[in-house]
């Protein structure tokens, strides 16, 4: 069996120079996607690292109506929460040019993640899948999306051919839905954003390590077929 391919690594001098890195990239990829299929899908994650990135691809000059938005994840709690991810994304991206795109938030009203997955699979089925772009995070433990490291779900979230998952997290608030592995890597480009030395070094080092099992963020980026990291110290 042939080694994964590694990461292409895209390094900013600043968070502001990354954000606009970052925000260009995903609309070129966007554009082509229009142009090859009429039109495009996006995931974005939530967390305090996104919101620069967020605001700046949202004024970028796009056919949005044209490009269907969903998150990677989302803690299941109401939209006006301020843990909401879905809240995150109206008030950055989708308050700028970007309003006019398809969005598709993952929480319903059901009473936790696990009864509300059927749901939001169904509404999932809207997308344009695969993904054209999918822009992740990575936690201190090497969660991304809701891929928590001991989370009693996360082998089924592994395994699963649905395009999302209910997880509980035992080191992290809020039951959660998260697309699954297999949305994840099916991503046309998969992209990883992520801030700051410790951050640079835990990647690493999940990526070479030789025990296992492996961390979340090692495990997706090692079935990507097309795999970037953003970064800036």
């Amino acid at each position: 069996m042939s080694e994964p391919s590694k990461p292409t690594w895209h390094i900013s001098n600043t968070s502001t120079d990354l954000d606009s890195e970052l925000a260009n990239f995903v609309a070129d990829r966007l554009r082509k996607g229009i142009a090859a299929r009429g039109t495009a899908s996006l995931a974005v994650s939530g967390g305090r690292t996104p919101a620069g990135f967020l605001r700046t691809l949202g004024i970028q000059s796009l056919d949005w109506s044209r490009i269907y938005i969903t998150l990677a994840d989302e803690r299941w709690v109401p939209e006006e929460h301020t843990d909401s991810n879905t809240r995150l994304v109206r008030e950055t991206l989708l308050a700028g040019l970007a309003a006019k795109a398809n969005f598709i938030p993952l929480y319903n009203s059901a009473e936790n993640a696990a009864a509300g997955q059927p749901k939001t699979e169904q509404c999932l089925s809207a997308l344009p899948w695969p993904l054209d772009v999918l822009v992740l995070g990575m936690g201190d433990d090497g969660h991304t999306a809701s891929l928590f490291p001991q989370a009693p779900e996360l082998e089924n979230a592994y395994a699963t051919s649905a395009h999302c998952a209910a997880i509980t997290p035992i080191t992290a608030a809020h039951s959660r839905i998260t697309l699954s592995l297999s949305a994840l890597i099916s991503a046309r480009n998969l992209l990883v954003h992520i801030t700051s030395e410790s951050k640079r070094q835990l990647l690493n080092a999940a990526l070479t390590q030789a025990a296992t099992p492996f961390l979340p963020i090692r495990r997706v980026l090692d079935a990507s077929a097309n795999a970037h990291v953003f970064w800036t110290p």
